[in-house]
C-alpha cells in the first residue's frame, strides 16, 4: 500500500478545515494568475491534495491533473463535487512522471518545504521541467524562510497561539530543516502533530530551476502580483522552459 507520509485519513479529513482557509478574493487571484499562465489550458498540480485548487482551476476551464503522494488526500478530493474530473495519479513528485506533457506545472502552498533535502527539492524541478511543453512554465508558492524573527541562537519560533490551536516551528539553521509542531483543541481533546520541513531560499530556489534547464520569468509577493521585497514575508515564483 502507498505510503501517505504525514498525510494519512485523519489529517486528510480534518486537511481542509485546519489548512485550507483561503479568502475568496485570494483564491480568485490565484486560479486567474495560474490560468494566464497556462497558456494552452493544460496543468500539472504537484501534492494536488484534496483539490483546494485543482477544482476551482477546472471550473476556469483548464484540463487540471494530478500528482499526490497521499491516497488519504486523494480520497477527499474525489467527495467534492467534480472531484472525479481530476485525473490523479498517485506517486511523488520528484520521481512520478506522466506521459502527458503541460503549459503550467505548479506547487503551493509552502509545499516544496515538504520536500526535507536539497537533492530531492532539486529533483522536483527537474520532475517538473520533464513535463512541460517548450515555452512551458513551473511555478511555485512559498514563504520567505522565516528565520530573521529569530533571535541569534534560538531555535524555536511560535507562530499561532489562538483558542483552539497552537503552533511552534522548531529550526535547524545549519541544516535549514525545521519541524512543525502543532497541537490542536477539538471538543476538549488536544490532537498533535509534528511535520518536518526543508526551507529554501529564493535565490537557491532560482539556481535549483537552472539546474532544471527553466529561466526566471516572475516573482511577486502575492497572487494580486505586488512586486516581491525585503519586506515580502511570502513568494509566487515563475521559471520558463525554453522554447528552443
Amino acid at each position: 500500500m502507498q505510503d501517505d507520509g504525514f498525510f494519512g485519513e485523519d489529517v486528510a479529513k480534518a486537511y481542509d478545515r485546519d489548512h485550507g482557509h483561503t479568502d475568496p478574493e485570494t483564491l480568485l487571484a490565484t486560479v486567474e494568475t495560474l490560468r494566464e499562465l497556462a497558456s494552452d489550458g493544460t496543468a500539472l498540480e504537484f501534492a494536488v491534495g484534496t483539490g483546494r485548487i485543482a477544482l476551482p482551476l477546472h471550473e476556469r476551464g483548464v484540463k487540471v491533473k494530478g500528482i499526490e503522494l497521499s491516497k488519504a488526500m486523494v480520497a477527499e478530493l474525489c467527495k467534492k463535487k467534480n472531484g472525479a474530473a481530476i485525473d490523479v495519479t498517485i506517486g511523488d513528485m520528484t520521481t512520478t512522471r506522466l506521459q502527458d506533457r503541460f503549459s503550467l506545472v505548479f506547487l503551493v502552498f509552502n509545499t516544496i518545504d515538504n520536500l526535507t533535502s536539497q537533492e530531492a527539492q532539486i529533483a522536483c524541478f527537474k520532475n517538473a521541467s520533464a513535463h512541460l511543453i517548450p515555452g512551458g512554465r513551473f511555478l511555485i508558492e512559498t514563504q520567505v524562510p522565516p528565520i530573521q524573527n529569530v533571535q541569534f541562537g534560538e531555535t524555536k519560533r511560535a507562530f499561532d497561539l489562538s483558542p483552539d490551536h497552537w503552533g511552534i516551528d522548531e529550526f535547524d539553521i545549519a541544516t535549514q530543516n525545521y519541524t512543525s509542531h502543532h497541537i490542536w483543541t477539538k471538543n476538549g481533546s488536544p490532537s498533535r502533530l509534528s511535520v518536518p520541513f526543508r526551507y529554501v531560499w529564493p535565490s537557491e530556489l532560482d539556481l535549483m530551476a537552472q539546474l532544471a534547464g527553466l529561466g526566471f520569468e516572475h516573482r511577486w509577493s502575492d497572487w494580486n502580483r505586488a512586486p516581491f521585497t525585503l519586506h515580502s514575508r511570502s513568494h509566487i515564483s515563475v521559471w520558463r522552459k525554453p522554447t528552443v
